[in-house]
């Protein structure tokens, strides 16, 4: 069952594993679908892997991941020959241990590189013909020829620029492109119910402003990045574990929004990456969206 056959039938059972993504999917789709490899640019928590993983899984193929960083050499992406084998052996075939570039060309997989602008030129290079010609020369081992599914997928944050290197034309020229951002505050309220299943009077309370304050942190004017939508899951968690801790009733309405700076803290403050020019702590920058939801501005932190 080829991809090219079947786009229309997974578009839908694909959508089904994600939320608020309808448009993101139908248009990746589409890209492998026509044998095409594809950058998706976001920053973190933004379904991009979930999405490739219902692709993948729908297609019956595999998802190799691999972390784009400054270790990332040719050698432990195409593979390379046991040492201790080879002692013994010397170099063939045999005792070639393949990297992920390898493996995902001859089981027809998608190779997904997040922080794709993180890794060594030389090792970006090495994917050139794998992309342009769908094979691979490995000294010693042979020509690898990719199967018709196997695709490069790459990830980048576009936030991010401390360590990264900008992309040369002849990698930029072998991909397409998608902008994949953050969902709207209804979209990732679903998100935080379906993952951090909060039950109980507390929970829709709880949902609603974990989503508020924590897309405020994408806003505020001392913030490089702020948080994804997994803080918010996060926040709702430890609020719903604080809450029993201190005895706290949805109807509380004096001690709750403490509750929610602390569970703030311990949820947000390691995700929100500060400007560097400024010189301020996550958690002053926490208080200051705690205080203009809750006490600036408190109707929109009234219940329902």
């Amino acid at each position: 069952m080829t991809p090219e056959s079947t786009v229309s039938a997974s578009r839908q059972r694909v959508a089904e594993h994600l939320v608020g993504r309808e448009r993101e999917v139908e248009l990746t789709l589409a890209a492998v679908a026509a044998g095409r490899d594809i950058v998706l640019e976001g920053p973190p928590g933004t379904s991009k892997t979930t999405m490739l993983k219902a692709i993948t899984d729908e297609w019956g193929i595999p998802l190799m991941f691999v972390e784009g960083n400054a270790d990332l050499t040719p050698a432990k992406l195409v593979g390379h020959h046991n040492p201790s084998r080879v002692l013994r052996e010397d170099y063939s075939p045999d005792n070639f241990v393949a990297g992920p570039l390898t493996e995902a060309m001859q089981t027809g997989g998608f190779l997904y590189i997040e922080e794709f602008n993180r890794a060594p030129d030389d090792t970006l290079n090495t994917l050139l013909t794998a992309m342009a010609d769908r094979r691979l020369a490995i000294p010693r081992v042979g020509m690898i020829e990719a199967l018709p599914t196997f695709r490069v997928i790459a990830s980048m944050n576009p936030y991010d620029n401390v360590g990264t290197t900008k992309l040369s034309s002849s990698i930029t020229d072998r991909l397409n492109r998608l902008s994949v951002d953050y969902q709207n505050a209804e979209a990732e309220e679903r998100i935080v119910h379906l993952r951090a299943k909060p039950e109980g009077a507390l929970a829709d309370r709880l949902v609603a402003d974990a989503v508020a304050v924590t897309r405020a942190t994408r806003e505020h004017p001392y913030v490089r990045q702020g948080s994804s939508v997994r803080g918010a899951i996060d926040l709702v968690a430890v609020a719903v574990q604080l809450a029993e801790l201190r005895s706290i009733e949805a109807t509380d309405d004096s001690r709750y929004p403490e509750l929610v700076f602390d569970s703030m803290v311990v949820s947000l403050s390691g995700r929100i990456h500060i400007d560097e020019a400024v010189d301020i702590s996550p958690e002053a920058v926490l208080r200051e969206i705690w205080q203009d939801h809750f006490v600036l501005d408190p109707a929109l932190a009234e219940p329902g």
